[in-house]
């Protein structure tokens, strides 16, 4: 997991983790967090006893590489730390585990998407497209093995998932992206700001070139946080 001031899901995050995931080890890679986040890892570490904590300064794609080189079990996961992980998460994905499957995906859905089904179902479909093209590290179980000698490029900040799925993939083995199993994925309230959304596009849109046959499902997140960022402001106007 990679945390940088995660506090905001983070507890909630780490207990569906343990409700759901056969833990080893968690392994935290923090990139110098200044609010509570390592108060709530400390606070695992104490109940657990199997946290190992590294803080780097490093790219997202450095930091995936450090977590990868300190895996000691055949398989591993990916988590977010703003992610809550549905319920069986790993039996479920047990079900996809065969010989030749490098990685299991489990869908992400956004939070803000719950109450209508119509988004939900659009907003999974869409989602699905966009893993199979260029892979995604939300929720996503991967056999140790298929990354084997994997060196993540450090300047990669952004679409390191991407560099992983093409690897997972060069050796052989097969990615599975599933609607189940899934997460509730909690993104800040940053991302539904005209700002947010302006550093989130600028950080993407040099790799986002390497994908063009996504650009419909890009719209389409970008009509969701449109219409997230209009509902804000209504809120606020009412009160």
């Amino acid at each position: 997991m990679l945390t940088k001031n995660s506090a905001r899901v983070l507890r909630e995050c780490l207990n569906s983790i343990y409700r759901n995931v056969p833990v080893n080890n968690l392994i935290v890679i923090d990139g110098y967090s200044t609010d509570e986040t390592l108060e709530i890892v400390r606070e695992f570490q104490e109940k657990h006893g199997n946290v190992k904590l590294l803080q780097t300064r490093g790219t997202r794609g450095y930091a995936r590489q450090r977590g990868i080189e300190m895996v000691e079990t055949d398989w591993f996961m990916f988590v977010d730390s703003d992610v809550v992980l549905c319920k069986d998460w790993f039996k479920r994905a047990l079900k996809y585990v065969e010989d030749d499957v490098g990685a299991v995906w489990g869908m992400e859905l956004w939070s803000v998407l719950l109450e209508s089904r119509r988004l939900v179902g659009l907003f999974e479909r869409a989602n699905l497209r966009v893993f199979k093209q260029r892979g995604g590290t939300h929720d996503i179980l991967i056999r140790r093995e298929a990354v084997e000698g994997i060196r993540i490029p450090e300047d990669l900040h952004t679409y390191e998932d991407a560099y992983i799925k093409r690897w997972i993939s060069k050796r052989g083995f097969r990615v599975v992206a599933t609607y189940d199993p899934y997460c509730i994925h909690y993104r800040p309230e940053s991302a539904w700001t005209l700002r947010g959304s302006i550093r989130i596009i600028a950080n993407d849109i040099t790799h986002a070139a390497e994908y063009p046959e996504l650009f419909l499902a890009y719209s389409f997140f970008a009509v969701i946080v449109a219409r997230q960022m209009l509902r804000r402001r209504a809120s606020r106007g009412k009160v």
